[in-house]
């Protein structure tokens, strides 16, 4: 068993972590369709409308400051980061790269280690406040269910194990097979849980048109 999760486990999540996003990719399509171009932000009379890319780009970032952008930009920052790092941290980190090297000739560059570690500390300060949010602000804590609890745990699982590995705290090799067994947990769950927002957040943003939208966009619900 331990063989497998630590083996074939491995090429079996990024399999289904690829089809699963395809599959994804393909539902949303398949949901929506085409509609006329338009943007909730342009003003209704025809002279009003501002003329050139930058007068237009300037109305889209004012109209952000009514939004959650404004209101609370530090949370927004700490968002931003927390899905930053979800991303290039596992891809950059030297143990990784070495992997990808051995396993399918691929090499990534690599951060020093202290710049991965520096930046695996930053994510996980940022999911504990994400957690201390939904357990003691009332109005996060009303709209939040076990659900979303796992979620944040099989989302930080592999990153707290990586961190505990590298600085070789408890027995290291109990620590790595739960760090393999986490990250193998959290591929096959992003497609099918709210992880995924993480990669659809992008087609809702330049797909769908609403008044967060990052262009005008041509799909409808």
């Amino acid at each position: 068993m331990v063989d497998f999760i630590e083996g074939e486990l491995i090429a079996i999540s990024v399999l289904i972590f690829i089809l699963g996003l395809l599959f994804q990719v393909y539902r949303f399509f398949s949901i929506t369709w085409k509609k006329e171009w338009s943007f909730l932000n342009l003003p209704a009379k025809k002279e009003e409308v501002p003329k050139g890319g930058a007068a237009l780009l300037m109305d889209w970032i004012a109209s952000l400051r009514r939004t959650v952008f404004g209101s609370h930009p530090y949370l927004i920052t700490m968002t931003f980061l927390f899905h930053f790092f979800i991303f290039i941290v596992p891809l950059f980190v030297l143990g990784h790269t070495l992997l990808l090297k051995q396993a399918w000739g691929i090499r990534f560059l690599a951060f020093p280690e202290s710049v991965s570690d520096g930046l695996t500390l930053v994510l996980l300060l940022c999911g504990l406040v994400f957690l201390l949010r939904r357990i003691f602000l009332k109005k996060v804590r009303v709209i939040t269910a076990a659900y979303d609890y796992i979620v944040l745990f099989i989302t930080l699982a592999p990153f707290i194990t990586g961190f505990l590995a590298y600085h070789q705290w408890f027995d290291y090799r109990t620590v790595i097979f739960l760090h393999i067994l986490s990250g193998e947990a959290m591929l096959i769950t992003i497609p099918f849980t709210k992880l995924g927002h993480m990669i659809f957040f992008f087609l809702y943003r330049f797909f769908i048109g609403s008044e967060y939208s990052f262009l005008r966009g041509t799909r409808t619900w």
